[in-house]
């Protein structure tokens, strides 16, 4: 009897992960300011797959933001080949804004189990990491670009323009849906 709660445990884990990465690329459609050499500020595209971490814990989390950043490159392969760069720095860039950035949002579980403060505490840290990852990207790969003395400060401040506006409305929505009861039951509990 154990196994088949078990089992049904992980079908309705596996289920919700799925619906919840299939929103977050729909949402990721939506993007209301796109910069011109990639990124942008989207609808909370992150908010399910930190939702994912804080009801499952970091580890699933990992795993479903991971399969997120395939999608996400998915989308943007054409793009990304087009750029111009190296097959070193392809795949550099692969890595680094896709596969390491996309799956840092997996680490938003990490403080779940204090609170409310914890929650948005453990999206703001996953976000900057992504934040971080693309900073390297465009401090490394992308210097081919930079009409900016250095790299490093234009790569911070692009990357900047789009990732501080995200990271203050996924923290800010995941702060107001936590408020409601029946949210907040349904994503703390499994």
């Amino acid at each position: 009897m154990t196994s088949a709660i078990s089992s049904h445990k992980k079908t309705v884990r596996l289920v919700t992960s799925a619906i919840m990465l299939a929103l977050a690329t729909v949402l990721s459609l939506i993007k209301p300011v796109t910069m011109p050499l990639g990124g942008s500020i989207t609808l909370l595209s992150m908010l399910p797959i930190c939702i994912v971490s804080i009801k499952y814990g970091v580890g699933w989390g990992l795993g479903t933001a991971f399969a997120y950043s395939l999608v996400q490159l998915a989308f943007d392969f054409s793009a990304a080949l087009s750029w111009g760069l190296t097959k070193q720095a392809v795949v550099a860039c692969f890595l680094i804004d896709y596969v390491l950035a996309f799956t840092s949002l997996g680490i938003s579980g990490i403080f779940r189990k204090k609170g409310h403060s914890g929650v948005c505490l453990g999206i703001a840290l996953a976000i900057f990491l992504r934040f971080v990852c693309h900073v390297i990207s465009g401090g490394v790969i992308f210097d081919i670009w930079c009409e900016w003395d250095n790299a490093w400060v234009y790569s911070i401040a692009y990357n900047g323009t789009f990732m501080l506006p995200e990271m203050i409305l996924t923290v800010v929505a995941a702060y107001f849906i936590l408020k409601l009861p029946q949210m907040k039951s349904a994503i703390t509990s499994e």
